[in-house]
This record gives C-alpha cells, sequence and structure tokens, in this order.
C-alpha cells in the first residue's frame, strides 16, 4: 500500500522507485501484485505517462487513512515499549545529514506520505506527525499553534528555451498558477505575491504543470523564462532548456522545520535543536533576495 501511494503521488514509477529505495522492476511487481489482490486496476500506464484509473482514486484516500492508522498502532506500541520514534514529514527536501545529525539525539522516522506543506502542518498540528519540513507563513503558524525554524532554502530560477542560461529579470519572468488548490496552495500563494511584488505575468493552468512533462510543454510554448517550483528544483532539464537566475530580485523559498508550541518531549525538541543549531539565514536575508511579506524569515 505505501508503494501504491508513493506511485499515486509520483505519477512515475522511475522517481517513485527511487524515492522508496527499489528497484523499478520490483515496483512495478508489487504494484501488479496488489492489483491483482484488490481485483481492480490502480493505474493506467503507458510508455509516456501514468495516471490514477477511478478506482485507484477513489481507494487512494482510504489507503492513506489505513497507513496512517498502522502508523499510530505502531507509535502506540513504542511508546508501550519505552521507545518512542519522532515522526517527521516532508514535502520533497529533506537535508541529505538527516541521519548523520540526530542519530545521538532520537530515532527519526521519516514518513513516507509525501504531502504538500499545508497538509504536512495540519498533520503536526493534529498529532499524527511530530515535526515536518514544509513551506509556512506566520499567520498558518498561528492559526496552526505551531513553532517554526530555518532548516533549508531554495534560490528559485527561471526555465527558458535555449542553450546558454543567462540572467533574468524578474519582472520578466512566467509565473504558472494551478487550479488544483489542493495540491498547489501554497505555490500559488508565493506566486500570486511575487508576481504583484515584481510586475511578473501570471497564467493559470489546470493540468499539474507546476512541475515535471508539462511544465516544460509550458516553457516551451511562453515564449519567455519561468518560474521553476521548489518541487522541479533537481529535475534533470531537457537539452534544449535552460536553467537562468532571476535577479532583481532574487526569489528564495524557504523550507521551515515546524513543531507544536508548548512542546516537552525531550525527543522531539533535541531534534529540532540537532537539525537547525547552525543553519544560519541560507541567504535568504542578504540584499536583494527576495521572500513573501509573511515569510517567518523575511528581515
Amino acid at each position: 500500500m505505501r508503494y501504491f501511494v508513493a506511485v499515486a503521488e509520483e505519477l512515475n514509477f522511475g522517481r517513485a522507485a527511487g524515492r522508496l529505495l527499489i528497484a523499478g522492476p520490483s515496483l512495478s511487481q508489487q504494484i501488479k501484485a496488489l492489483e491483482r489482490d484488490l481485483g481492480v486496476r490502480l493505474f493506467d500506464r503507458d510508455r509516456r505517462s501514468v495516471g490514477l484509473t477511478p478506482a485507484g482514486a477513489a481507494l487512494l484516500p482510504r489507503v492513506r487513512a489505513l497507513l496512517d492508522n498502522a502508523d499510530d498502532l505502531r507509535r502506540q506500541a513504542a511508546r508501550l515499549a519505552g521507545s518512542e520514534a519522532v515522526r517527521l514529514g516532508y514535502v520533497n527536501w529533506l537535508p541529505a545529514d538527516l541521519t548523520a545529525r540526530t542519530s545521538t539525539v532520537a530515532q527519526v522516522h521519516v514518513d513516507t506520505w509525501v504531502a504538500p506543506s499545508h497538509t504536512q502542518a495540519d498533520r503536526v498540528a493534529g498529532g499524527s506527525l511530530d515535526l515536518a519540513v514544509c513551506w509556512t507563513r506566520r499567520e498558518d503558524l498561528d492559526a496552526r499553534n505551531l513553532d517554526a525554524r530555518l532548516l533549508g532554502a531554495d534560490r528559485l530560477y527561471a526555465v527558458a528555451v535555449g542553450h546558454e542560461a543567462r540572467e533574468v529579470r524578474a519582472r520578466d519572468v512566467l509565473v504558472l498558477l494551478d487550479d488544483d488548490a489542493a495540491t498547489w496552495s501554497s505555490w500559488n500563494v508565493y506566486a500570486e505575491q511575487f508576481a504583484r511584488d515584481t510586475g511578473a505575468r501570471t497564467v493559470r493552468i489546470s493540468d499539474g504543470g507546476v512541475t515535471g512533462p508539462a511544465f516544460f510543454e509550458h516553457v516551451r510554448r511562453a515564449g519567455r523564462p519561468v518560474l521553476n517550483s521548489p518541487k522541479g528544483q533537481t529535475t534533470p532539464l531537457p537539452p534544449e532548456l535552460v536553467a537562468c537566475p532571476v535577479v532583481e530580485p532574487k526569489p528564495y523559498w524557504t523550507w521551515s522545520l515546524v513543531w507544536r508550541r508548548g512542546e516537552v518531549r525531550a525527543a522531539v525538541l533535541d531534534t529540532v535543536k540537532a537539525l537547525t543549531d547552525g543553519v544560519g539565514d541560507l541567504g535568504v536575508q542578504a540584499s536583494g533576495a527576495w521572500l513573501p511579506d509573511d515569510d517567518p524569515y523575511r528581515p
């Protein structure tokens, strides 16, 4: 079931296999076995694309609920055994040295349900996660009664057609806003304010093209550089596209580590300290940097 959720979120067997740290053929066989066990086809797939079938889309929320219940049972058993782990959720970015930095302070269980920032923050507030790495604003923290520290930052770039990267001014960039607010609400909030502050032009889409192959198609058709989202920061570009630094100003996306206000458990607080001490401002407060008005780390 965890494999099913990973493929449903990535809609790409290769990326899902990489995330799960298993071989692609093994993942494909496991999905086929699950489909046989359930008696339904979960995905429509061909050489170019993967999509959920109606049955797969209907079952996905129930599978996530089952996995959450299983994890709750595991946590309760760990508490009874006196060795409760710290449960950490994330969106698509984690520090590369997470295990090394936390190994001496707590057993950190990285949750495999990769969900949008607002969902992960809600899960921390609701108690099904202890910590989450996500994008957040001051008003989000206050509304959910959460605390946050800066853990990471991405300087966002634009993607353009060409063979030579060049600096582009923020006002000359195109910004995509996706109608799927359940998935892209954080990005839409960020992107809309970026456009208002800089004069960049926005375009509404409904095809999930903020990232992935559909994003590259939007770039090819746009006629101008398109601002890349943090979900696409490490995605290899097709050969005819280039990454262009954005200037005047330089947009930064911040990654916060969030936890519940009033948290008293030593394992959680020690994990926060181990992950965030010494991080610094990561350039987000430097001259020329841009953050949304309500970003917790805006000067």
